[in-house]
């Protein structure tokens, strides 16, 4: 990536996103390739699937490494963290747990969001529905690998508005990209993390059709 505050946003959006698939990993109780596995998925996943339909092969996180090498040490370092310290996984630090891991996925999806958007613009794609499908597809897309990798309900089917807050981010990012790039993309990812902030907190949910249903 040549431009260097796009680069740096992709780095802590791989961070941020390593550490919530390592977690969730760690949370059950995987091994040190497992963990490694889900940290990689969800940091590069996302991208490897937009680049995919770019039409961008191979994908860009197999042409620079640095993004898969970053996301690695991210949860290796978390694995032996963890395994230093068992009682970061006890139900006394639980609450707190939860809580980084929301904001560092909140985190992820803003900025993973809106280079999706930008990427796709940068290469002279300017259909609105496209770009914000590609943003949106680019944040979610790793943690539904992730989710199925880890036998789990994918987390954008039925918690939290969260597909949704990548989609009103990338909305965001699509109409402000042409005035100007980096208000776009500061705009959008702010709407993402401000949504999911909110919705965490107020335990805001979408409609189901059976609302007696508790199961989930």
């Amino acid at each position: 990536m040549d431009n260097p505050i796009i680069f740096t946003a992709e780095m802590i959006g791989t961070i941020a996103f390593a550490s919530s698939g390592a977690m969730l990993g760690i949370r059950k109780n995987l091994d040190l390739f497992g963990v490694l596995v889900l940290g990689l998925c969800v940091a590069v996943g996302g991208g490897i699937l937009r680049d995919i339909i770019l039409g961008r092969t191979p994908p860009g996180a197999f042409q620079d490494p640095v993004y898969a090498l970053v996301a690695l040490g991210t949860s290796l370092f978390l694995f032996l963290l963890v395994s230093l310290k068992q009682e970061l996984m006890t139900s006394r630090y639980l609450a707190v747990y939860e809580q980084v891991m929301n904001y560092c996925d909140a985190v992820g999806l803003g900025i993973f969001t809106v280079v999706g958007v930008y990427t796709a613009h940068s290469l002279g794609y300017r259909g609105k529905f496209f770009l914000m499908f590609l943003g949106m597809l680019t944040g979610i897309g790793g943690g539904i690998i992730r989710d199925v990798l880890a036998d789990t309900l994918p987390f954008i089917l039925y918690k939290h508005i969260y597909a949704v807050a990548a989609l009103a981010g990338a909305f965001v990012c699509v109409i402000l990209i042409d005035e100007h790039l980096y208000i776009a993309m500061a705009a959008g990812t702010a709407v993402i993390i401000l949504i999911r902030a909110l919705a965490t907190r107020f335990c805001w949910d979408l409609p189901r059709p059976l609302r007696e249903e508790k199961g989930i």
